[in-house]
């Protein structure tokens, strides 16, 4: 079975990956979305992560959704694989627009994280060897000191669970955007290399390198 998975370098997309290949699914390519709906920190640091696409081996793709949903299922059946692959924990609204790409595409979705209680599922991905960094905040949410904050063991986690006990542990609700850093997924670890600190209407986020370590 072969797999396509939604890509933006964050934790949970990478962590749905990982699950889905350990469950047996090939996955030989990694979609990377520019969306219509304001700025995408991830999208504006789109060629550091082909390094990361090219550490893990994996085919980068990219669609414009521009062109709307119905071209982008029929982008994705044309791919000839099983299985599309996201990273949904919580947000039933964002699942059902997953279901609803797969569905049209003639495939099955898969969301390995869905339903996972968001802290225990932050320490998994701890204990699996997942390492990353946060890379844009909701500006409403967190203040930009939280920029570049790295999370690297359970202490990292708690330290800032205390700093900002109101935001969930994954950021599942919008209040932060990560890129891993470490995964067994690819080869090599990567520091994360701020190259400027932007802002945007509803982003505190920044231009970043990955510098293998």
């Amino acid at each position: 079975m072969r797999g396509v998975a939604f890509y933006s370098g964050g934790k949970d997309g990478l962590y749905a990956l990982y699950l889905a290949e350990k469950s047996g699914i090939d996955v030989p390519y990694l979609l990377a979305l520019k969306t219509t709906i304001g700025l995408s920190p991830h999208w504006e640091n789109l060629e550091a992560l082909k390094t990361l696409a090219k550490a893990m081996g994996k085919e980068l793709l990219t669609f414009d959704m521009a062109r709307g949903s119905d071209a982008l299922a029929k982008f994705i059946g044309s791919l000839g694989v099983d299985y599309l692959i996201a990273g949904d924990v919580l947000l039933e609204d964002h699942k059902k627009w997953v279901e609803n790409i797969a569905e049209n595409a003639g495939i099955k979705p898969l969301e390995p994280l869905w339903g996972k209680d968001t802290l225990e599922l932050a320490r998994e991905m701890l204990r699996e060897g997942f390492e990353w960094a946060i890379i844009a905040v909701d500006r409403k949410k967190l203040p930009k000191e939280a920029l570049a904050y790295a999370f690297s063991s359970k202490n990292d986690l708690e330290n800032f669970l205390k700093a900002y006990p109101c935001v969930d542990p994954v950021g599942e609700f919008g209040e932060f955007h990560t890129v891993v850093l470490v995964s067994p997924l690819f080869e090599g670890r990567f520091n994360l290399e701020v190259e400027s600190p932007k802002e945007s209407e509803r982003y505190y986020w920044v231009r970043f390198g990955l510098e293998e370590r």
